[in-house]
């Protein structure tokens, strides 16, 4: 797929559910975007639904290169794989040191590995659904 050159875009690595989420609100924002992913299931939803992409695998800098991380605004790195996220952000530093980085992690240790890296946002999904499953509990015990 031809893709237009983009700058001050934003880089989605990963089209799990976060990062789908993530593009249908950068679109209905107009902020253009780019999707990397190796899935070819995933890749094939991606071209149905006209959202440039890269078939790739975001821990590459080749694939970062490719989906234009040096005029990159920002980058969510949403994989599925705390390893793979930690290794994504030390390398779009590396890149493009002036780039806005959120990212996903499972675990709370990683999460200071992760700001030590250069990430400027980490949510943890696990830690913040059970914090809330828990505050439901109380208040209807309470």
């Amino acid at each position: 797929m031809a893709r237009e050159q983009f700058k001050d875009h934003v880089i989605i690595c990963g089209y799990g559910v976060v990062g789908e989420r993530i593009v249908e609100i950068l679109q209905q924002n107009k902020v253009p975007c780019i999707v990397i992913e190796k899935d070819i299931k995933k890749v094939e939803l991606i071209e149905e639904r006209g959202i440039p992409f890269i078939v790739g695998d975001a821990t590459s800098s080749k694939a970062l290169k490719e989906a234009g991380i040096v005029d990159a605004k920002a980058i969510a790195i949403v994989m599925d794989d705390d390893a793979k996220n930690l290794f994504t952000v030390i390398t779009a530093k590396s890149l493009n040191p002036k780039i806005v980085i959120a990212t996903r992690s499972n675990d709370e240790f990683l999460k200071n590995k992760l700001e030590g890296a250069g990430a400027n946002f980490i949510a943890t999904p696990n830690i913040s659904a059970s914090t809330e499953l828990f505050d439901e509990i109380l208040k209807d015990l309470g």
